[in-house]
């Protein structure tokens, strides 16, 4: 009885130093807009003791192509296409409303359906805004150069300065909103920052917006094709160093090779950028519509975390993102 006792004791005493997280980049629907479902993703959230999450559909949506006699698995399965589609936010809008108060509260919903090609999306963007006042509180993910996402999409590559993404900026700036932007910052074959142009230009036009830059310009199909990029570090550093409106998601593509090594130890010159700048780092597990691995996901950050100062580890892990977060009232 006394050994149980002590075990019940010793779980107990873990689970209440067990570190809180909030996840900065989760999406509710998967590339077919399906999902799991909230009751799913509650239930992660608690096992993976994640207290918020900023939760987003996908602006994009696969197609099963006619000639094509099983469905695909996932957006790479095939060559067909991924068509842009809107209906994404009303399904998050419509599984946010059914939950209960308490529930509603632990989620940050961003608003994502809209064609960054088209200079009718800040249109778009406002009057779903108009809609549910107060309801969004960020805009994203945005979808521009994202490799094979982008090469599927019909019609033009999308990029972070063009000009309907500098319409949908000033709507951002206008309603105090945080965009959280995929933008690569190289290509598949290309071992220099082929596209930073685009992300700069955003950066500097737009002083008052506040970006989180998804993965810091990384995705899982540069790093099978590269692995490493060695300049992304340095070019971080004169990033923030640059642009006080810059933010870094530090979703799961980053974990491996950067910021751990192959025996899994923490990198110090990642550390260091860390404290140097401790502010501009938030989480994010970027999960799509499947929920299983989300705690999993999250805790592979704690080798990071354990090796900083707690305060660094405590905003990087829950408050860097509060601060992200709209200020004043939705106009």
């Amino acid at each position: 009885m006394r050994i149980s006792l002590f075990f019940i004791l010793l779980l107990t005493a873990q689970f209440a130093q067990a570190r809180s997280y909030i996840d900065g980049h989760l999406h509710y629907v998967d590339f077919f807009q399906e999902s799991e479902g909230m009751q799913a993703l509650l239930s992660a959230m608690d096992q993976g003791n994640i207290s918020h999450t900023a939760i987003m559909g996908i602006p994009v949506a696969k197609k099963w192509q006619e000639d094509e006699p099983k469905k695909p698995r996932y957006y790479a399965g095939d060559d067909a296409d991924l068509y842009w589609y809107s209906a994404t936010d009303f399904y998050l809008l419509h599984a946010i409303q059914q939950l209960k108060p308490e529930q509603k509260k632990r989620f940050f919903p961003f608003l994502s359906g809209f064609n960054a090609n088209d200079k009718n999306a800040a249109t778009h963007i406002r009057r779903t805004l108009k809609m549910n006042p107060g309801f969004w509180q960020g805009i994203g993910e945005v979808f521009t150069r994202h490799d094979d996402v982008t090469a599927l999409m019909q019609g033009n590559t999308p990029r972070a300065n063009n000009e309907a993404m500098m319409k949908v900026y000033r709507v951002a700036e206008e309603y105090d909103l945080p965009v959280l932007l995929h933008s690569n910052v190289t290509s598949k074959r290309e071992r220099n920052p082929l596209y930073l142009e685009e992300l700069e230009e955003a950066l500097s036009k737009n002083p008052d917006v506040r970006f989180i830059w998804a993965h810091a310009g990384t995705s899982m199909e540069l790093h099978r094709h590269q692995e490493e990029l060695d300049f992304l570090h340095p070019l971080i550093k004169r990033l923030l160093d640059e642009h006080d409106n810059l933010y870094i998601d530090l979703s799961w593509t980053l974990l491996e090779p950067y910021l751990l090594d192959a025996q899994g130890k923490p990198n110090p010159n990642w550390l260091k950028l860390f404290t140097d700048n401790p502010t501009r780092f938030v989480l994010g597990s970027d999960v799509v519509g499947r929920f299983s691995n989300l705690g999993e996901t999250m805790s592979g950050f704690e080798p990071v975390l354990e090796a900083l100062p707690k305060d660094v580890a405590q905003a990087i892990a829950e408050d860097n993102f509060l601060k992200l977060l709209p200020k004043k009232e939705a106009q």
